[in-house]
């Protein structure tokens, strides 16, 4: 599958990885309609899918998961971003922060990035970003927002969601 079918493809299969992480870790995995539709009929412990915000241009947004845990006292939304071969991805990455920090409601996101594409220095100037703190949240709530490749995300699941 040459072009962007096979960048689906493998996107998903960051997904999918993700999916399975948490529901190995006893969440539920629902999409975020079905849910906000009659929430009670859930457990306590979720991973919802294709979950919306609205965007720094007031669009309507989505991410692929938000996880909620009464448990564990969160509630991370969740970023999968993939690049195999050269494309855009990375060039809607100060797009994505912004969003992050001025639209997106929760207090804590991932952004899980994965693939050989992105262009040198992308990844790096997002943690970097990030860890600088050089755009803050309008208002005074502080957002922790995270960084991970697959492999750093599967390390933080097995620490944070025993």
């Amino acid at each position: 599958m040459p072009g962007k079918g096979q960048a689906n493809v493998t996107g998903n299969l960051l997904e999918i990885s993700v999916k399975q992480v948490f529901t190995s870790k006893g969440f539920e995995l629902i999409s975020y309609v079905e849910w906000k539709k009659k929430p009670d009929l859930y457990g306590k412990e979720l991973l919802l899918k294709n979950v919306p915000y609205r965007t720094i241009y007031k669009h309507d947004g989505r991410t692929e998961f938000l996880a909620i845990s009464e448990r564990l006292n969160f509630k991370i939304r969740i970023e999968c971003k993939w690049q195999q071969s050269n494309g855009s991805v990375d060039e809607k990455f100060p797009y994505l922060y912004l969003n992050c920090i001025e639209a997106m409601p929760e207090n804590e996101i991932i952004i899980i990035v994965g693939g050989q594409g992105f262009k040198a220095g992308v990844v790096p100037w997002l943690k970097n970003t990030i860890k600088e703190k050089k755009y803050t949240s309008p208002g005074p709530t502080t957002k922790k927002i995270s960084v991970f490749n697959l492999e750093e995300f599967m390390a933080w699941a097995n620490k944070t969601l025993r």
